[in-house]
């Protein structure tokens, strides 16, 4: 199956599942993006024309239908993302399409599912779409997705948060409206806290994303000089150089080089890299690095050398590290020495120079870049007689690009061949700075290279002038009119050592094909291009063939078509916001001044020609300011008629000239050698008044440079100001927010003032209760207190008692033992009582005086029973059975 057979399907499926969405035309859409997948058809899908442009606009809009399954969406994503990486299909993606717009849609719509799969390949797809590009403010979603992105970058899934870090730095970098919304943001400081903790974290990776936010969002501030102060950057360098050298994968490498390359930006940094004390040893295994097959390694290996070319100190020493390594000897007729010794960095630049066109335009283009920046700096220098050998080599390498093209390749491959050309000019134009490498430039050019390069430019020119205008057309014919010029002004140089280049030099000139790029650049708004034409023009205007007349009337075609070009853009602006979509479908909104009209009336006759008609949508919204957008482009076709017309007039009449002025030549010859005569008087008054006018331009020229100084000045301030307006709009917004925030806690101020009027009262009645519960309190203590007191004096009373009856027990003792041994003596008194008188009467004095004895005894053992039946049983026995014993003696005493 074709591709146009296949993308009909595909087409149809679309619209059938867009009138039903059920499951079978879900299945059968799902077919026909995966057949489009294996055709590898990029080129057609976005050539403009109105079947891809329908089928692509159809699959972003199933794509954002929040209704659509994620297995189709996934599906649709995955076709597209295969583009992601081609400069032309990434960038009508991102502007033509809004594919940046559907895929933020979608993340928006599943963000209370960030662990969808479908989520993560959004952002893993969103991030190779937003590497290098600046995303457009007003693209749908932006801010709910750098949201979404600022809340999980803590996400517990690696995945995630390596897609999230990655694609805020790429939303970061370069873009100051989405870092003036992450600023505004109320979690900004817990965002900078947990992009400070990434700076520790394993994976490089991570830590290259976080460093290239950080640097993008606070390198001015105080936290971007505390964190790239003096003590820390040294650690950045070493790391940045490390990942650089051993980085774990072409992702992480190329950031770390981004993130160098924007530091160096700043001059304090830049300041602190040339105090690197390692900075040889880095740069050395830097650049083993251009020895690498991988040209996506190289060219960005050379990025960063340009980068460093930059800063002064650093450009020296790049040079003399690339230029001082000794350079191998030529074998004539051979280009065999590019790879006879790998270990040179030069060699290694020679090998990318002149790698095929048809591979990475980056690598070629780079490796110019650098060239160029380099012997800049050793013509400066030294170094320039040292790098003479390598100078030949790299002329016998270089001069073979300018060989044109098969014509049969195409216009890809021609629009690099012109590129390519350009780089290549440009290095030849600075060796023409040495008078010594002029001469090695003069000895290996031929004129016939130069003449062939202009003459394939020029008709190429020519052609695209007389086809359809489109913007790739009008963007080649740019590129075309500019090597042009640059090769005539090589040639200028290189006229006075080689007399066949002079005279190819002023014929080229008397060509009525330069009239088209002398025009273009003398129109342009870049500097550089109107100084080269005039320094061309001024070459030219003496030459009696120049068509001069023509020029002007070129000149001032193009300033009145840029005028009404402007008119209308400025007419129809208005309208073109309101049917955005339009742009989308045939891809007629492009942002090029001159282009954006050459498209869109490339578009419009296209749609005119297949009778095609609008959708249902495109009438229901502002269908009379469609109409109007039209009848403005028709006009514009109008205006472009009317000055070709106009510039066929003045070819004619530029004819008719040409034929007096042929006549005019004859009689004016002989006036003119008379006139001659005069003039020599002439001169001497002349010369006098060059050199007072000599010293008047001088001052004008200070003047000049003070005036331009002063106005760079000014489009700083308006740009300051233009920022602060727009922080000041959103300052606004914020106002309105926090003012609707302020009234509603006014009326809750309100309910919690009376809230506190009666918890108050509460307060001061538990005040009062408190107040009494304390002095109970201490009333109590002091209870407590003297019943403490009065517990120890119990206490020593017991202790005192019981020393009372212990001695009371022994007396009791003792006295129990006297009354059995008085028994004893009882007995033998019994047997003695006859014996004698006396002794009874002292056994009489002796019982009278025990009777005393018990009596003193009886009362003391009451008291001791008292106290005894208190404390304890077995004193009371023993006081009984004293009380008995004695109770015996005491009848025994009386017997």
């Amino acid at each position: 199956m074709d591709v146009s057979t296949c993308l009909k399907s595909l087409l149809l499926a679309i619209r059938q599942y867009r009138n039903n969405k059920s499951a079978l035309n879900a299945s059968q859409l799902q077919k026909h993006i995966e057949e489009v997948c294996g055709l590898k058809c990029g080129g057609v899908l976005f050539s403009g024309q109105v079947l891809p442009s329908e089928c692509l606009s159809g699959l972003m809009e199933v794509a954002g239908d929040p209704n659509t399954n994620h297995t189709l969406t996934g599906t649709i994503i995955s076709l597209l993302a295969q583009f992601a990486s081609d400069g032309e299909a990434k960038e009508a993606l991102h502007s033509s399409y809004n594919f940046t717009g559907t895929l933020a849609a979608i993340i928006h719509c599943n963000r209370t599912t960030p662990e969808e799969p479908l989520v993560l390949q959004c952002l893993n797809v969103l991030q190779r779409l937003t590497y290098n590009v600046r995303t457009l403010h007003c693209v749908s979603h932006i801010h709910e997705l750098i949201n979404f992105l600022m809340q999980h970058v803590q996400s517990s899934n690696d995945d995630t948060v390596k897609a999230c870090l990655g694609l805020m730095a790429n939303l970061c970098r370069h873009d100051i409206s989405v870092q003036s919304h992450i600023k505004s943001q109320s979690n900004v400081k817990a965002f900078y806290r947990a992009l400070i903790n990434f700076l520790g974290h394993n994976c490089l990776t991570d830590v290259v994303f976080a460093l290239s936010i950080l640097s993008s969002l606070t390198l001015n501030e105080e936290v971007g000089q505390k964190l790239f102060n003096a003590k820390n950057i040294h650690q950045t360098f070493q790391l940045i150089f490390n990942i650089t050298v051993n980085g774990d994968g072409t992702l992480t490498r190329n950031y770390a080089v981004d993130l160098l390359v924007d530091l160096l930006k700043n001059p304090k940094i830049a300041d602190y890299l040339t105090k690197y004390k390692h900075l040889s040893v880095c740069l050395s295994e830097v650049l083993g690095l251009l020895h690498s097959k991988d040209p996506d390694t190289a060219s960005k290996v050379m990025e960063l050398l340009v980068s460093l070319c930059s800063v002064p100190v650093l450009r020296k020493l790049v040079c003399e590290t690339v230029l001082r390594a000794p350079a191998p000897r030529i074998q004539p007729g051979t280009r065999k020495g590019v790879q006879a010794r790998g270990s040179e960095p030069s060699l290694a630049l020679v090998h990318w120079v002149t790698s095929p066109l048809d591979g990475p335009e980056q690598c070629y283009m780079q490796a110019l870049s650098l060239l160029t920046e380099l012997f800049e700096e050793a013509i400066d220098s030294s170094l320039c007689s040292s790098a003479q050998s390598f100078v030949e080599l790299l002329l016998q390498e270089v001069l073979v690009l300018l060989q044109s093209p098969d014509s049969t390749e195409g216009d890809q491959l021609l629009k690099k061949h012109c590129l390519r050309a350009g780089r290549v000019v440009d290095f030849l134009l600075v060796l023409c700075g040495d008078d010594a490498l002029r001469m090695l430039v003069s000895q290996r050019l031929s004129p016939e290279v130069c003449v062939s390069q202009v003459e394939l430019l020029l008709s190429y020119c020519q052609e695209l002038a007389g086809s359809t205008c489109t913007t790739s057309n009008y963007q080649l014919s740019q590129v075309c009119s500019e090597v042009v010029l640059r090769t005539l002004e090589l040639m200028s140089h290189l006229k006075q050592q080689m007399p066949d280049m002079e005279t190819s030099f002023y014929r080229i000139l008397q060509d009525q094909r330069m009239v088209t790029p002398l025009s273009l650049a003398l129109t342009s708004n870049c500097r550089e291009h109107v100084q080269v034409a005039l320094r061309i023009l001024f070459e030219a205007a003496p030459l009696p063939d120049f068509p001069s007349v023509i020029l002007g009337d070129s000149i001032a075609a193009n300033n009145a078509y840029r005028q009404r070009d402007s008119e209308l853009s400025v007419r129809s602006s208005s309208a073109c916001d309101d049917v955005s979509f339009v742009g989308k479908s045939f891809s007629m909104m492009h942002a090029e001044p001159s282009g954006s009209a050459y498209h869109s009336i490339d578009s419009l006759i296209k749609k005119l020609r297949n009778g095609v008609e609008l959708q249902e949508k495109v009438k229901d919204v502002h269908m009379s300011e469609v109409i109007d957008v039209y009848e403005q482009k028709l006009s514009a076709l109008a205006c472009k008629e009317s000055r070709l017309q106009d510039l066929l007039e003045a070819k004619a009449l530029a004819l008719s000239q040409a034929d007096r002025l042929i006549a005019q030549y004859r009689c004016q010859r002989a006036q003119a050698e008379a006139e001659a005569r005069k003039l020599a008087s002439l001169l001497k008054d002349t010369e006098r008044r060059k050199e007072d006018l000599q010293t008047e331009l001088n001052d004008q020229l200070l003047e000049v440079e003070r005036l331009k100084s002063d106005s760079q000045q000014l489009l700083e301030h308006n740009g300051r100001l233009q920022a602060v307006a727009d922080q000041h709009q959103e300052l606004k917004g914020t106002y309105n927010q926090l003012l609707c925030r302020y009234d509603k806690g006014e009326g809750m101020l309100k309910e919690l003032q009376a809230a506190h009027i009666s918890l108050t009262q509460q307060a001061e009645g538990l005040k009062k209760i408190n107040e009494g519960l304390k002095l109970e309190q201490e009333r109590t203590l002091a209870e407590m207190a003297e019943k403490e007191q009065q517990i120890k004096g119990l206490k020593s009373d017991v202790l005192e008692k019981d020393r009372n009856i212990t001695g009371l027990q022994n007396e009791l003792k003792r006295q129990e033992e006297q009354i059995h041994e008085m028994g004893e003596n009882i007995s033998i008194l019994r047997k003695e009582l006859n014996k004698t008188e006396q002794a009874r009467k002292d056994s009489s004095i002796k019982a009278s005086s025990l009777e005393l004895q018990k009596s003193q005894l009886e009362a003391r053992v009451e008291k001791m029973e008292e106290d005894l039946s208190k404390h304890t049983q077995m004193i009371a026995m023993i006081h009984s059975l004293s009380s008995g014993k004695l109770k015996d003696v005491t009848a025994n005493l009386s017997l």
